[in-house]
């Protein structure tokens, strides 16, 4: 019987061991091969150390070490934390730190990044790391090729409602927080994707979103679970539409998840009419609104696939699906994000936590078998993340406050309204506008700062800040402020302009008036788009 997330693919394995498990580039990782590659990282690490619980930092690019790396750390008993390798080396130090990290896991391509991360890092806490060769490092450093050849993982007892995974998302802070999954959720989750979009060994999965972004979870937990392949999408063919298209083409994928963005790319440049893409038989978008016009455009151009709108935040994987009609291709909206699927319940809850009517709107509750345990060592986001439920005997539902406000248009079809605070989604990463402006705020030149999101003529969302000086202006200084910013935040976080000002807008209450300061840049905005035209 499958309990733990790592004895799926043992079980792949076991089934067939030439099967391909992963790909990448010319690249094609077995099931046999993945199951004994992970084998020798887990030896390895429970070899120096590495116990039940403990969290193990993956900081690596797309690559096939990625999926041998988190198979290895569950392996071990441990719990795998993706780090961004894009992300500034202060703000990886943070996570770190934050979750206490027992060995680091690189490889050749973040070598030199590795080591400026650890290099300011406390790295006599680790157990050992593994893929940089540093004589300066606190800690045993083992290459890829010291692993050896031929080493078993240990014998762990590690139940189903132990830890497997820790994703980190933008907090409103300033500090990110961790969402924690356990083996039970994980799996849960691969399961009920199986079956919602009809995976099987024969598939071949799409990899597109990197492992710290959680919708890689259906393509490193649902494509094992199937013993599909899944094909990691380079970053060099995420980048250029043409060059992604021809990927899905000549890798004959059955199936796409990714964010309406890239979607919106391939119509728009990836010569959608110059491929044979009949393999491709479902394409699944999720962590924003997809705009209706690009996604009807779509459709028409590949008219034998089916298309669902995927709706759940990281804290429980996945909650709500809706497979696209042509009665949502005739509307101007985009389509709504459906109903609550069979392995979750959902409700809609007012500002006294009352259910609400059919029609009105509320903030979403979900309870899941495939919901999180819970924000890794933060007592505070946990004790008002949950909404509990009474029933008779003493035994309480927990629900996860999801956030998001919600209609049900009837028949339990769920339709997204907004946000009930300030996080928003661009490219489907989740950011914290508040952690946005700490980070502006923290800033010399900075005396004050707001921001907001603005969305293009294309309906593509952006962070536009505006902030008041300290001193006086220069020519540089809305670059000089913004490059100093991403030294701390994601890329996706950084605002796409930042535009100074002389005062901000207040309420009657002193605050400022955000939306006001929207019209206000939104009309800038227009204005320059309308004199770059001329």
């Amino acid at each position: 019987m499958i309990r733990l997330l790592h004895q799926m693919i043992a079980r792949a394995a076991d089934r067939d061991a030439d099967a391909p498990a992963f790909r990448f580039l010319d690249e094609t990782l077995s099931y046999g091969a993945l199951d004994a590659k992970s084998d020798q990282v887990a030896a390895v690490l429970s070899e120096h150390g590495v116990r039940k619980g403990d969290r193990v930092g993956l900081y690596l690019n797309k690559s096939l070490e990625t999926a041998i790396s988190l198979y290895g750390v569950m392996k071990a008993g441990g719990v795998y934390v993706p780090l961004d390798p894009a992300a500034p080396a202060e703000r990886t130090r943070m996570v770190m730190k934050q979750c206490g990290m027992s060995a680091f896991i690189t490889h050749a391509p973040k070598a030199q990044d590795a080591t400026e991360v650890l290099e300011s890092y406390d790295t006599a806490g680790l157990a050992c790391i593994i893929g940089v060769q540093s004589n300066n490092l606190k800690s045993s450093v083992l290459g890829w090729d010291d692993l050896g050849a031929g080493l078993r993982a240990p014998e762990n007892r590690v139940l189903d409602q132990d830890l497997a995974y820790i994703i980190f998302t933008s907090g409103s802070t300033g500090e990110p927080k961790g969402i924690m999954h356990t083996h039970r959720s994980g799996r849960a989750y691969a399961e009920a994707a199986a079956v919602t979009y009809d995976v099987c060994s024969t598939d071949r999965l799409s990899n597109h979103s990197p492992l710290h972004f959680d919708m890689s979870t259906f393509d490193y937990l649902c494509g094992p679970h199937a013993g599909a392949c899944t094909v990691i999408v380079s970053e060099a063919h995420a980048k250029l539409p043409a060059s992604l298209s021809k990927l899905i083409q000549d890798e004959q994928l059955t199936h796409w998840y990714s964010v309406p963005f890239a979607l919106i790319q391939l119509l728009q440049h990836g010569a959608l009419d110059q491929r044979d893409l009949s393999a491709l038989r479902w394409v699944m978008f999720g962590g924003e609104p997809f705009p209706a016009k690009y996604l009807s455009a779509l459709i028409k151009s590949l008219p034998q696939t089916r298309f669902s709108n995927v709706y759940g935040p990281a804290e429980v994987n996945q909650c709500t699906y809706h497979h696209v009609t042509e009665s949502d291709l005739a509307d101007d909206r985009p389509p709504p994000i459906g109903r609550v699927w069979d392995h979750a319940e959902g409700i809609v809850l007012d500002e006294n936590d009352d259910s609400v009517m059919a029609g009105e709107t509320g903030e979403l509750a979900i309870r899941s078998s495939t919901m999180m345990r819970g924000y890794w060592g933060r007592k505070d986001l946990n004790a008002g993340a949950f909404y509990k439920r009474s029933l008779g005997g003493g035994f309480p539902d927990y629900f996860y406050r999801t956030g998001d406000l919600v209609t049900d248009e009837g028949g339990g079809v769920l339709r997204f309204i907004g946000r009930k605070d300030r996080q928003v989604k661009v490219r489907g990463f989740r950011v914290e506008l508040d952690e946005v402006e700490a980070a502006l705020s923290l800033q010399d030149k900075v005396g004050e700062a707001a921001a907001i999101l603005l969305k293009d003529a294309d309906g593509a969302a952006a962070i536009i800040a505006a902030a008041t000086l300290k001193g006086a202006y220069s020519a540089d200084i809305e670059t000089d402020i913004l490059t100093a910013v991403a030294r701390k935040l994601p890329r996706y976080a950084v605002p796409q302009q930042l535009v100074v000002i002389d005062t901000f807008p207040r309420t009657t209450s002193g605050k400022i008036d955000k939306r006001a300061l929207a019209r206000d840049l939104e009309e800038r905005r227009l204005e320059k788009e309308t004199a770059d035209a001329r």
